[in-house]
């Protein structure tokens, strides 16, 4: 302790010393960095909200696109959401595809935990969106339209996976090692005196059976569970018995049993064995047949090998086939038969099976010869088994006189048997000899170097298939109205008292034809969600989804229409107008426009102008629905942007905000939705790796958060 006192005491004088030194400044001084000085200008402004002049515009909305997790995550993001902005709109988990399950029911669990979330914050929600064709639940809505299919008879077959009977020198089939030496027997040599046998020779007795194989191969492979049928008639010189492999093909063993033993002897004798495929012979394409253990020659002759077919194959007759080689447009390569003219304003029912050798869609309907008018029968989506379908349309003129099927947007071969077309009140058969059983009668084609003709005997229909009921026209509009109708009622009914407007028809302009409204009619390759609604209801979508949203909605709320570049493309931006228009026309009320705005910092400034002049001059009120810039002119990415990309982007984020306030008016200035207030992630579905926000990935500010708050300061 004495030792401890003494220490302590030491370190008190030391600093006691210490502290009486004099001190002074060296004197030099550092200028602090520009990009320090220039981060310290955009960190000093307020949050952006603080710049909204709510006295003049106190329902004006400055919002930002969000999901729910990142909202519900109460994080850093969180806070920057409820600090800068005063409205939130969903990027997708307000849409059909989000809330509307496989079965057609509603989940909205995760919806109303946001909305109680953002109620607390005392942020509003504006709705995002009610009719889209994009990320709807098409898988759900296709069901609701699909064919009504009845099932057929069922009767089970064995069909044939290949077979021989050696009366030519074809042997794609089949083929031997270097010690089972092959040959024919001379004519009558065959099975019961007649035709000719497969010879094959074993010179001597080797050490392992399998040293003397023949091959028959065949496809495609077995797989588990599968039943087969073997049957063949076979002899030897000498008394011999012989087993049978599996090989995956011939010389790679897969299994040392595949159809059990083989005994022959001088005469001959039928060999029949059915077997179910285990997981050790799966996959075999070839059965092996072990010849060395017997110096003999061996006979074998009438081989098949069936495949078991629960469902049947239905094959009987002839069919025709009509193919075509590319795809072109769908009149472009047609099949058609002629009659006499059919009655005018009465139902017709064409009955048919068919099927291609791929997947797709052919288009029949009922034409008139004279003029190329014709009455739908819709399309047909074609599988690669046989399917009956039933087609009924009423006729509008008197001389349809041609039944035809427009096919070129199919790539394949089409086959078709079994056509009828009658009355469906009960009148007498119009198209005779439609089983094509006597050639294909006045069956004609044309168009893109296609071919048609009569089908091998065989290749026909069995008439063992579903029949398929495709529903008219009015039964799919009937039906998707209805679909419509409950998913907008029940997604307004739910969230009324949270959100108070919005997107009711989203992009729903045509790009190339800007007047008129998109269609998925004739494109390939749509996404799975892609479900087009105005095929179905035709331009009247728009009319019925904002007649539904306002049956639904409280009675202040704004119903808006939306869509994608009409900055740069000012006929778009017209036609928008003028189907807003429309629907007004019909009796519903669209309180305003919605221009999304997705542009880049070379975006032409003259048309930004020009489109706000179009849209104050409808009177309706005006939203920024989504705007976010990209960096011209290669819409780089964010390792590749400079400070001057950063300094344009800050520039025409606050020129487009300046414009709308200086041309939209104050009563029709709805607000401004920032699409993405972050930069975009690599791995992002939305502009993956692009600086296109106003704070980086790393929640840092930028220079286009300073170009907002100007444009917002200004205000």
């Amino acid at each position: 302790m004495k030792t401890l006192n003494k220490l302590g005491m030491a370190l008190a004088v030391a600093l006691l010393m210490s502290s009486c030194e004099k001190h002074e400044l060296l004197g030099f001084s550092v200028d602090k960095p520009a990009t320090f000085e220039n981060q310290e200008k955009i960190n000093a402004y307020d949050a952006l909200k603080s710049y909204l002049n709510l006295q003049k515009n106190p329902d004006f909305k400055l919002g930002t696109s969000i999901s729910i997790d990142d909202y519900l995550s109460n994080s850093v993001k969180t806070r920057l959401f409820n600090s800068n902005f005063n409205q939130v709109v969903l990027g997708y988990e307000m849409k059909h595809g989000a809330i509307v399950q496989n079965n057609g029911s509603f989940n909205f669990t995760k919806l109303m935990e946001f909305f109680k979330a953002t109620e607390a914050n005392g942020m509003s929600v504006y709705g995002h969106t009610l009719c889209w064709n994009h990320n709807q639940n098409a898988l759900y809505l296709n069901k609701v339209i699909a064919p009504t299919i009845i099932p057929g008879a069922r009767v089970p077959t064995w069909d044939l996976v290949t077979g021989q009977n050696f009366e030519t020198d074809d042997n794609a089939n089949y083929e031997s090692n270097s010690n089972a030496v092959l040959s024919f027997t001379a004519v009558g040599g065959g099975f019961g005196g007649t035709g000719r046998a497969l010879k094959v020779t074993n010179s001597a007795v080797r050490a392992n059976d399998y040293e003397s194989q023949l091959f028959l191969k065949f496809s495609p492979a077995v797989k588990v569970g599968e039943k087969y049928e073997l049957v063949m008639d076979v002899r030897s010189d000498a008394d011999a018995n012989f087993g049978t492999q599996a090989h995956i093909v011939p010389y790679q063993y897969k299994f040392y049993d595949f159809f059990g033993n083989i005994t022959t002897g001088s005469t001959w004798a039928h060999f029949k064995k059915v077997i179910t495929v285990t997981a050790d012979q799966a996959d075999a394409g070839t059965i092996a047949f072990n010849l060395g253990k017997t110096a003999t020659t061996y006979y074998f002759d009438n081989i098949t090998l069936k495949k078991y077919n629960e469902q049947g194959s239905g094959n009987a007759g002839h069919a025709f086939f009509f193919t075509n080689p590319s795809v072109v447009n769908p009149w472009e390569v047609q099949v058609a038969y002629d009659f006499p003219n059919l009655q005018n304003g009465k139902e017709y029912t064409v009955k048919f099976v068919a099927k291609g050798s791929v997947p797709g869609v052919i288009a029949p309907e009922l034409q008139s010869s004279s003029d190329y008018s014709s009455n739908s029968l819709g399309s047909i989506t074609l599988g690669t088994d046989w399917k009956e379908y039933e087609l009924k349309t009423t006729t509008t003129k008197s001389d349809r006189n041609r039944f035809l099927f427009s096919y070129g947007n199919y790539k394949g071969t089409v086959l078709l048997d079994n056509v009828k077309l009658t009355l469906s009140d009960g009148g007498p058969n119009i198209i005779a000899a439609s089983d094509f059983e006597n050639g294909i009668g006045g069956w004609v084609g044309w168009g893109n170097n296609s071919t048609r003709g009569l089908s091998a005997d065989g290749e026909g229909n069995g008439g063992t298939q579903d029949q398929i009921i495709e529903k008219s026209s009015a039964e799919k509009k009937s039906l998707i109205t209805a679909e419509l109708t409950r998913f907008i009622s029940a997604m307004v009914d739910t969230s009324k008292k949270y959100v108070k407007a919005w997107d009711v028809v989203n992009e729903p302009m045509d790009d190339n034809n800007p007047y008129q409204i998109k269609t998925g009619v004739g494109q390939l390759n749509l996404p799975a969600d892609d479900f087009f609604w105005q095929d179905y209801m035709g331009k009247d979508f728009g009319v019925e989804a904002f007649k539904i949203a306002r049956q639904h909605c409280n009675p202040k709320d704004l119903l808006f229409i939306n869509d994608y570049g009409l900055e740069t493309n000012l006929d778009k931006c017209k036609g928008l107008i003028e189907y807003a228009n429309y629907i007004e026309s019909k009796g519903a009320k669209v309180d305003g426009i919605g221009t999304q705005m997705h542009i880049s910092t070379l975006a032409n400034k003259a048309k930004i102008v020009d489109m706000f002049k179009l849209l104050a001059a409808t009177g309706k009120m005006i939203k920024v629905s989504e705007l976010d810039l990209g960096l011209a002119p290669d819409l780089k990415q964010t390792e590749d942007a400079t400070p001057s990309d950063y300094l344009a982007q800050a520039e025409m984020y606050k020129y487009v905000i300046d414009k709308y306030y200086e041309i939209i008016p104050v009563k029709q200035q709805y607000g401004i939705t920032l699409w993405s207030a972050f930069d975009s992630p690599k791995g992002s579905f939305w502009k993956p790796g692009e600086p296109i926000g106003l704070w980086t990935e790393g929640l840092i500010r930028k220079p286009a958060y300073q170009g907002v708050a100007e444009a917002l300061k200004g205000k």
